[in-house]
């Protein structure tokens, strides 16, 4: 499966940004969906995850902030950020496979990325 990332960009503190990540293939609903972030100078981290029937969880930093869903008749997964703050800052990326954990090597597939900037 191949995903496109989409949805960066600049915004102020308090503010907010949806991603958006679409993939290829008629296998979308099968895979378990998931972001995570890489700050620079620092290791990608998980942020959140959906599973093939909803099921949802998130890193502890940004739960009541972030909300994930999914459209599997789009084919695409969203990260909803709101009330975002400059430690938010990163490359997102968004994920699949069969089970997405906390760990950055539970992925099968790897988007490209898409930067986001939060200002203070």
């Amino acid at each position: 499966v191949q995903l496109q990332a989409s949805g960066g960009g600049l915004v102020q503190a308090g503010g907010s940004l949806r991603l958006s990540c679409a993939a290829s293939g008629r296998t979308f609903s099968s895979y378990a969906m998931g972001w995570f972030r890489q700050a620079p100078g620092k290791e990608r981290e998980f942020v959140a995850a959906i599973g093939r029937i909803g099921g949802t969880y998130y890193t502890d930093s940004v739960k009541g902030r972030f909300t994930i869903s999914r459209d599997n008749a789009k084919n695409t997964v969203y990260l909803q950020m709101n009330s975002l703050k400059p430690e938010d800052t990163a490359v997102y990326y968004c994920a699949a496979g069969a089970a997405i954990w906390t760990d950055a090597r539970s992925p099968d597939y790897w988007g490209q990325g898409t930067l986001v900037t939060v200002s203070s």
